[in-house]
């Protein structure tokens, strides 16, 4: 089974979606584009989180104490261990493989406890602060070492999610930090594995995920220092000159974490998936609606990015988004919307069942008369990987020799491809505006309409 963007609970065939469930749903070819900021844990008014946080930062604070002791090459290749965290595949990596700080770039980090004379004294409040003071730094550096020193938590938590949803775990070796002893430790466990690596596969939490960490560099630079700090300053320093400006400043950081403390009270998790509003759904369809037919001022395009982005909102949470504009194994042809089938309405359960439909492919034609060239082009995609349904919008409404074809697809190949105008689409704005019902009712009007025309 070929699946496009496939996720592990479509590998085992298990129906949630990304909206159900509690953590992240990880793919299996490449990380979510993500990241774990330890800001929301130590926002959140949950004690756990709370706690967590606390272990976190105390954890990386020893790190750091152990090395002005004179533990230095323990505390070092530590550091460069947790620096990267395969097993939660969070980041824009799309190998699920990436790349551990060098030695260098350790070391520049752990002599900021000897160097600044507040953090030799109480250490990190927030160790996302790092990211001011030492190149190279950023947004995934901060979620792998903080998934690492939190690993033997989200081990716990990923065994309980599936038991949860009856996903199965296997029995798996994973190197963890120890927070009693300080060091990396190999545990045997069980947990989720990708079944194209067999590596492990640890859980987060979707409310500790954002698109970029609450406290980073390019956000104090334009908000904070920029405006408070570079004033003094008879031109505009470089990156390098600033972090270094801020280690030698540690007071300047501080304050600005504090307002950023003062300031969190609005912060929230970044979701996975968000839907444009009824304003920009409105917007989008009338953009459609007045677009001509063909490609003529690159109308076609037009009408496809309009389109995914009414059809991707409207159709959640019910269908998941997975990808646009995907190339067939031959790189021949392109299909223009994939959303996963994950089951979670009856019609789709129907379809999962009778068509063995587990991806829906939705094809955009921006034609005046749709045509049985593209019936028969939607239909060579319909295949074991996919199934046996698929979804056409086009522009008006089909000639009586189209809709016979796909009767006849139907009653040859048992193949069900629907037909949807810009009437349909309009109903689907409307529902999606009025949340009476759901737009993806209009799928399943125009699924019993097909099947009435059916022989019997």
């Amino acid at each position: 089974m070929i699946i496009v963007r496939p996720r592990i609970n479509d590998f085992h065939s298990i129906s949630f979606t990304q909206e159900e469930v509690d953590f992240a749903i990880p793919f299996l070819d490449e990380d979510i584009p993500l990241y774990l900021d330890p800001f929301l844990l130590w926002k959140n008014p949950s004690f756990q989180d709370n706690s967590l946080h606390t272990a976190l930062v105390n954890s990386f604070n020893f790190l750091g104490y152990d090395y002005i002791k004179g533990n230095a090459i323990d505390s070092i290749n530590t550091l460069i261990f947790t620096s990267e965290c395969e097993e939660v595949g969070l980041g824009n990596s799309k190998t699920k493989k990436g790349k551990k700080i060098s030695t260098k770039e350790a070391t520049t980090i752990l002599e900021l406890f000897k160097n600044i004379p507040q953090v030799n004294k109480s250490g990190f409040t927030h160790f996302e602060e790092i990211q001011l003071f030492v190149e190279n730094i950023s947004k995934d550096r901060i979620s792998d070492i903080s998934c690492n020193l939190m690993k033997s938590w989200l081990i716990d938590y990923t065994i309980d999610q599936c038991q949860k949803y009856n996903i199965p775990i296997e029995k798996s070796r994973v190197n963890i930090f120890d927070y009693k002893s300080g060091k990396i430790k190999e545990e045997e466990t069980f947990l989720p594995q990708n079944p194209k690596t067999g590596q492990p596969i640890i859980f987060t939490p979707k409310r500790w995920l954002r698109y970029i960490p609450y406290i980073n560099y390019e956000e104090y630079f334009e908000n904070y220092f920029s405006k408070e700090v570079n004033k003094q300053f008879g031109e505009p320093l470089l990156r390098v000159q600033i972090l270094n400006f801020n280690r030698h400043n540690y007071d300047i950081v501080q304050t600005y974490v504090k307002i950023k403390e003062r300031n969190a009270e609005s912060l929230k998790n970044d979701p996975l998936f968000k839907q444009i509003p009824v304003l920009s759904t409105k917007k989008k369809l009338n953009t459609i609606i007045k677009l001509p037919s063909g490609k003529t001022d690159n109308a076609d395009k037009k009408y496809e990015e309009n389109l995914c982005q009414i059809l991707a909102s409207v159709l959640y949470p019910h269908l998941d988004f997975a990808k646009e504009q995907s190339r067939t194994d031959n790189g021949v042809h392109i299909r223009d919307l994939i959303f996963y089938n994950n089951r979670s309405y009856p019609i789709l359960n129907d379809l999962y069942n009778d068509y063995n439909c587990k991806q829906i492919i939705f094809e955009l034609k921006n034609v005046k008369e749709l045509e049985n060239d593209h019936i028969n082009q939607l239909n060579r995609y319909l295949t074991n990987s996919f199934g046996n349904f698929g979804i056409i919008f086009t522009r008006n409404k089909p000639p009586k020799k189209v809709i016979d074809n796909t009767i006849s697809l139907w009653a040859g190949q048992r193949k069900c491809i629907l037909i949807l105008d810009d009437e349909d689409l309009k109903l689907m704005c409307q529902l999606y505006q009025s949340k009476q019902r759901n737009p993806i009712d209009v799928i399943n009007k125009k699924y019993v309409e097909f099947t009435q025309k059916l022989p019997s």
